[in-house]
């Protein structure tokens, strides 16, 4: 769901290759959308639930764990794109993803590399989409520089050409205002970085193909046929008397943006050529599906890092995820693997606060989780990892809201138990331990192991009535009997 149009794209999994089965493209214009409080206005949201609901049609003999929905920047910024999203959900009748610019650059060159032959060189990829741009410097499959900026062909062609009118004074601002921005990230994606450049937007393809059908360009997209292009456009004085073979008329709208951010970029950049690659992001989307089903989940690369970034206590932190597990496991009557895989990264990563300060290490852990990047994890997917993380421990008021949602409840309640039965630091497990939740919090654990451990017993009566005092009914029972923990991978 981008900020210029929405797509879907079909593929065919065979071995570790896709193979695309079909694309389909509306252009809804949604970075045009917003009003001047940031909302989203009715007649965009009417026009953008109505594609959703087509596509839904076209999915819905598809498995949920085979669809993946993303948004991009104009859902980043809109101030009510949490109401909008709900709608949007129900339309599709799947889930859908907000990421962040940097996540959208990872997936960008993931599918370039994915398009392209392999080589080790290493290689600059720029997407200029209707919101953003993002560039990425990355080798083989593996992207290592990543950058997002506020340049979209549909917003600087709103801003600078919104009458039409394809001026020398309008492509001065546009370019200016572009460079500006260029020029902040220029040290790290000048032309040393790099052996080769491509660009995979719908924008990329155009002014690849119009330079090449109206003989400006036969080499791709250089600086000099860019300029020779916005030349040719400023003579026209306007977008309806520009007749130029291969601009399509969904295109012609936000090409002169799109140009001016080009221009910018190979100029601010010092790129002598760019080849045009199509479909990257979606491809990417893709493959980063298929590594998620083959054990090749980002995600779990980026709970590691940040695990290592953060020297986390490694050892305590997995029991803690692991327990954290096989409470949520037994809670409800059919865990989600998602929400298997959540909890456990929250165990794993409830303690990154203390890099910061051991006093609210849980709040300092929310925030990180909250805001920093984290490849393969949507906002908000991170924002229920930072959910969880704060909180683990203490006082439950603030979280009212989110413990009205079952399954919610039972992720937190699950992690909170497992931070306090592992207090201690002590690779001892609880005997008998059995956690139920329905109309009541039922949690049962060895009568003789409590006795032993008076300080973990009065742990749990402190957390009872912190349930308690929200409403929740909670029984403790003690068993006479328990087998001792087992964890899971």
């Amino acid at each position: 769901m981008g900020s210029n149009s929405f797509r879907l794209e079909l593929g065919r999994v065979e071995g570790r290759q896709i193979f695309r089965l079909g694309t389909w493209r509306e252009t809804l214009r949604m970075g045009a959308s917003l009003d001047a409080q940031g909302r989203i206005r009715p007649a965009f949201e009417r026009a953008a639930l109505a594609c959703l609901a087509r596509f839904g049609e076209r999915l819905a003999a598809l498995h949920p764990s085979a669809v993946r929905a993303v948004a991009t920047n104009t859902f980043r910024v809109a101030t009510n794109a949490s109401v909008f999203l709900a709608k949007a959900e129900s339309a599709l009748s799947f889930p859908i993803e907000v990421i962040s610019g940097h996540e959208e650059a990872r997936l960008i060159y993931l599918g370039i590399a994915h398009l392209l032959p392999p080589d080790d060189a290493p290689r600059l990829a720029v997407d200029i989409g209707g919101g953003s741009t993002e560039l990425i410097i990355g080798r083989g499959r593996k992207s290592m520089r990543l950058e997002s900026l506020s340049l979209g062909c549909l917003t600087y062609s709103q801003r600078f050409f919104g009458d039409g009118r394809l001026s020398t004074s309008a492509f001065d601002a546009a370019d200016t205002n572009a460079s500006v921005e260029i020029e902040a990230i220029a040290r790290d994606f000048n032309r040393e970085h790099w052996c080769h450049a491509y660009a995979s937007s719908g924008t990329a393809l155009a002014l690849a193909d119009i330079l090449k059908q109206n003989d400006i360009s036969t080499v791709g997209i250089t600086l000099d046929g860019l300029r020779a292009l916005r030349a040719r456009m400023i003579r026209a004085r306007h977008i309806d008397r520009l007749h130029l073979g291969g601009l399509k008329p969904d295109r012609a709208p936000v090409i002169a943006g799109g140009l001016a951010i080009m221009i910018a970029v190979t100029a601010g950049l010092g790129i002598e050529r760019i080849d045009a690659v199509g479909g990257a992001f979606r491809m990417g989307l893709m493959f980063d599906m298929l590594g998620r089903g083959a054990a090749r989940d980002v995600r779990a690369a980026s709970v590691h890092q940040f695990a290592k970034r953060y020297r986390i206590d490694v050892l305590h932190c997995r029991r803690v995820a692991e327990m954290a597990r096989m409470l949520y496991s037994t809670a409800i009557a059919h865990p989600a693997e998602e929400s298997l895989r959540h909890i456990g990264w929250a165990g794993l990563l409830h303690e990154i606060g203390y890099s910061v300060s051991h006093a609210g290490f849980n709040k300092h852990g929310a925030y990180i989780l909250d805001h920093a990047d984290m490849p393969g994890f949507s906002a908000q997917e991170q924002r229920l990892l930072a959910i969880l993380v704060l909180t683990c421990r203490g006082r439950l008021p603030n979280a009212a809201k989110v413990l009205t949602d079952p399954d919610m409840r039972a992720q937190i309640l699950a992690l909170r138990l497992a931070v306090l039965l592992n207090h201690a630091r002590s690779a001892e497990d609880p005997l008998g331990i059995a956690l139920k939740i329905g109309k009541t919090i039922h949690l049962t654990i060895s009568g003789h192991w409590l006795t032993a451990h008076p300080l973990t017993l009065n742990l749990i009566e402190h957390e009872r009535a912190e349930w308690q005092s929200l409403g929740y009914s909670w029984r403790l029972t003690r068993s006479r009997i328990g087998a001792r923990l087992q964890g899971s991978e």
